[in-house]
């Protein structure tokens, strides 16, 4: 016979539950869960009275909870949501676990109650770091986070405001067959935790693994279940860190925290307008990319190999696709032979360029690098180019043009100015083109 499963409903909004809480996670009404009587679980469920959007108030503001790191709260958009669930993913070793437990101690010392389930790690290897991190751990509460039902019942009788789970990819559901870390685990150990997080109105903070492409390992469904994706980038043979939010139900997205790694832990700082040294040297290319609400100005890298076996691409900080379509339109425009050279590109900071606004500056650095020819002086690249080589306009000229002039710019090269008057001033020179032999003209005839 199978076990019987009991249905808890609210008396206000009639919303089912798998589990009784004090407060009903729909409509927030507190003391109004109940048992439904037995046997009518399904009907219930079923014929359940759905609500009026109009009738549910949305979470004010002043709800949200301060992480003690400015930068990390203009990240998720102003501070932690109660019920919230964030993943943090990164490479390993680049310091996921050494921000969540300095994030567990600044939410400690400010009230707010945290419980840190950590399967990545031993009790004690936790302590000797928080030790070394010079953090005090008395108000830090630790559960080991290899079984999904210890750490749930852990979180219910502590009901701490913050739930660190490090990582999901070693959590596992012991009525599960499957291996930790597997589509099945990752997904029903989510599910669960992300349950419990909305039912007791807890932020719950998820560390995720990375692939080798730099994806977020496990089943898509994990990102479609969080309400938060934020990556932690950076090479860990360098201090810096870049902390960035992709999906962000909360506020926007592509807002960028720098961090220093140094022995007391991570250290908050700020990259300034420029992230390079301005280097005039060929294959080196200026551009300045959007991050959430503000422009940096990035340096953008090329280098040309010719070979005689077969030609190698490779990319760090750039999308490698996106990479391949622009060398072959920079070699049909410019004739640079790159077909039978190696390719290799980067950009500077271990700061990840989406941005279409960067393809210019991708352009300059490539035609530079397969010709010897650097690019002038002072000069950035903005502008999104097409198979045919045409430039086209992109979103975000004032806040580009702002960071041109405070990075020392003296000229802006961008695709044909739209509708929308943009901002032309601060000392530097707005020069659109609509081609990029227009843009790149230091560069010769073809």
């Amino acid at each position: 016979m199978g076990k019987v499963k009991r249905l808890f409903v609210c008396s206000s909004c009639e919303h089912p539950a798998g589990q009784w809480s004090g407060k009903c996670s729909s409509c927030g009404a507190w003391g109004t869960v109940g048992e439904h009587p037995a046997g009518s679980g399904a009907r219930a469920v079923a014929g359940a009275r759905p609500l009026r959007i109009a009738t549910l108030a949305p979470d004010p503001e002043e709800h949200r909870i301060s992480t003690g790191f400015p930068g990390l709260d203009r990240v998720v958009g102003g501070g932690l949501v109660p019920g919230s669930t964030l993943l943090l993913a990164g490479a390993p070793g680049i310091g996921k676990s050494t921000l969540l437990l300095q994030l567990a101690s600044r939410l400690s010392r400010a009230g707010h109650s945290c419980l840190v389930a950590s399967g990545e790690e031993a009790r004690g290897q936790v302590a000797a770091r928080a030790r070394r991190l010079g953090l005090p751990g008395e108000d830090l509460g630790y559960v080991p986070g290899r079984d999904l039902e210890e750490v749930l019942e852990s979180a219910r009788f502590r009901g701490p405001s913050v739930l660190i789970v490090d990582s999901v990819q070693t959590i596992r559901n012991a009525e599960s067959e499957s291996l930790p870390g597997g589509p099945g685990q990752v997904r029903t150990c989510a599910d669960a935790l992300i349950g419990l997080a909305k039912e007791r109105d807890m932020t719950l903070i998820l560390a995720g693994h990375v692939t080798k492409d730099g994806d977020v390992a496990g089943p898509r469904t994990l990102e479609h279940a969080v309400d938060v994706v934020l990556t932690f980038e950076g090479d860990p043979r360098s201090g810096l860190r870049v902390l960035t939010a992709g999906k962000n139900r909360f506020g926007p997205e592509g807002e960028v925290a720098w961090f220093d790694m140094r022995p007391s832990g991570l250290v908050e700082t700020d990259a300034g307008p420029r992230i390079g040294d301005g280097s005039v040297e060929p294959g080196c290319a200026t551009t300045l990319t959007l991050a959430g609400r503000r422009a940096l100005a990035v340096e953008v890298q090329a280098l040309v190999m010719p070979t005689n076996g077969p030609a190698r691409r490779q990319v760090s900080g750039l999308d490698p696709r996106r990479f391949h379509i622009l060398s072959a339109v920079t070699d049909r425009v410019f004739r640079l032979n790159l077909t039978g050279a190696e390719l290799f590109g980067a950009s500077t900071g271990g700061l990840h360029l989406d941005d279409p606004g960067t393809d210019l500056a991708i352009v300059a650095a490539l035609a530079s690098a397969g010709s010897g020819n650097a690019p002038p002086q002072s000069v950035g690249f903005v502008g999104e180019v097409s198979l045919t080589g045409t430039v086209r306009d992109v979103a975000g000229m004032d806040q580009r043009i702002a960071t041109a002039a405070s990075a020392g710019l003296d000229e802006l090269i961008v695709g044909p100015v739209g509708s929308v008057p943009h901002r032309i001033g601060d000392g530097v020179r707005v020069r659109p083109v609509r081609h990029v032999r227009e843009a790149l003209s230091w560069m010769g005839a073809p």
